[in-house]
């Protein structure tokens, strides 16, 4: 048995534990983010904002868990981001548990459609990404705006600028600058619909099946990615880390690292992180 599954992308931690079909919860610190539901574990609840990708029991299953243990941790109202689709049945399945409970277990429910952005804070937007899955799906992209120069100014010194400043001349424009997306439970066609994802420093990113265990067509009829899917356009893949996560219990964690390392090409394995147990089997 192993425990909760840690690894660094860049200079983010993603914490949790993913098994297709059994459970997801991710947790990333630096963006006070958790990814589903899937499991409640104690380890596993900390966080500012909740991002739901579907309404399928492995991603939200241990919703009512994670807010009862929120609640006994005293920690702030969770907000939470999910499909517009679903957010009034969890709004009516919380209101029930609370009564049951006799605890509040609500929570500040935000509906997305794609396309959608909210702030959440200064340096930090979201963008809700349509996935391609048998239920509506979303995936998660996180960005800042940033201001760079015209390149019409570019040639000027500091103080010319501050100067083209305060006399109102226009001497920005408004940029993202990308930093981590969350994509789980779709087709590949994914990085097409949205190609943005391609150029996302970090990308967690489904991976279900990995070899002839599972044929690339059984994986489709089930919205899943097989790694069959992904060598094809692996040069495609500008991604500075690519976690690689919701892998099928099929598969022993050490199978997992062993799979990827033989089967990806060299540039891409040197990018790729798995999210997998090193040793041991899944928790």
């Amino acid at each position: 048995m192993s425990s909760i599954t840690e690894v660094k992308a860049g200079r983010y931690t993603i914490r949790g534990v993913s098994v297709g079909g059994v459970y997801t919860c991710l947790q990333v610190p630096e963006i006070g983010a958790l990814f589903d539901a899937g499991v409640a574990l104690r380890g596993l609840v900390g966080g500012e904002h909740l991002f739901l990708s579907h309404g399928h029991a492995d991603h939200m299953g241990g919703l009512v868990g994670l807010l009862g243990i929120r609640g006994i941790q005293e920690r702030p109202r969770l907000r939470a981001f999910m499909p517009r689709a679903i957010h009034a049945g969890i709004a009516s399945a919380l209101e029930h548990m609370t009564g049951m409970h006799r605890f509040d277990l609500s929570m500040d429910i935000v509906p997305v459609d794609p396309g959608d952005e909210h702030q959440l804070r200064s340096d930090l937007h979201v963008r809700a990404l349509k996935a391609h899955h048998v239920v509506p799906t979303l995936g998660y992209q996180f960005f800042n705006r940033v201001k760079r120069l015209k390149p019409a100014f570019q040639g000027l010194s500091g103080p010319e600028i501050a100067q083209r400043r305060r006399a109102g001349d226009d001497l920005f424009d408004e940029g993202e600058r990308l930093e981590l997306a969350y994509v789980t439970d779709t087709l590949l066609r994914v990085i097409d619909t949205s190609p943005s994802l391609l150029k996302t420093p970090v990308l967690i990113l489904e991976c279900t099946f990995l070899d002839e265990r599972r044929s690339p067509e059984r994986a489709h009829k089930s919205c899943h990615i097989h790694l069959d899917d992904l060598l094809p356009r692996a040069e495609e893949f500008e991604n500075e880390h690519l976690v690689l996560m919701h892998l099928s219990q099929l598969y022993k964690p050490a199978e997992v690292h062993a799979i990827l390392r033989r089967r990806l090409p060299a540039s891409l394995y040197a990018r790729v992180v798995p999210f997998a147990p090193q040793s041991g089997g899944w928790l």
